[in-house]
């Protein structure tokens, strides 16, 4: 696979990610959607083993959000400029942190753009425990396996 089919399967992996985050559209079926590309013009089983492990954390983040609540975060109060601070704050903490640092990254991020907007701990505090409660937890469990997902790509293409 060349350096340009490379650079779009990231591309599509990363509106995936985006994806998650946007009510309505399938963030983790693009981000596994990429991986197969990649996996079927790839040689090696590297890309399969990759391939396989995405299908099943895929599906096990998928019962984790059936198990979780159903997502009303507009009901909420939650808004489009909170799912950036808590994506970005997700990869920052993806990446900072390995893997765990996801987890506290999403939720501060939250908290920032909360802080951010109304100015005081208590109330962003507050806004935080809505927003998880009224559906972030789920958010949060799509998006985790995602990032997973896109890491475990990268790092086969990296060093595989």
């Amino acid at each position: 696979m060349g350096a340009w089919e490379l650079l779009l399967v990231g591309l599509v992996i990363a509106l995936g990610l985006c994806g998650v985050l946007v009510p309505g559209v399938p963030g983790s079926w693009l981000v596994w959607a990429g991986v197969l590309w990649w996996a079927l013009t790839s040689t090696g089983a590297v890309a399969w083993a990759v391939l396989v492990g995405a299908t099943v954390v895929l599906l096990l983040s998928q019962v984790v959000r059936w198990v979780l609540p159903p997502r009303r975060l507009r009901e909420s109060g939650a808004t489009p400029r909170m799912a950036v601070y808590a994506g970005v704050g997700g990869v920052l903490g993806f990446v900072l942190l390995p893997v765990v640092g996801a987890v506290p990254g999403f939720m501060g991020g939250i908290y920032l753009g909360e802080r951010l907007r109304l100015g005081r701990h208590g109330e962003a505090m507050a806004a935080l425990r809505t927003a998880m409660r009224s559906g972030g937890s789920s958010v949060l469990a799509e998006f985790f396996a995602c990032l997973l997902i896109a890491g475990a790509w990268l790092g086969a293409v990296l060093w595989g």
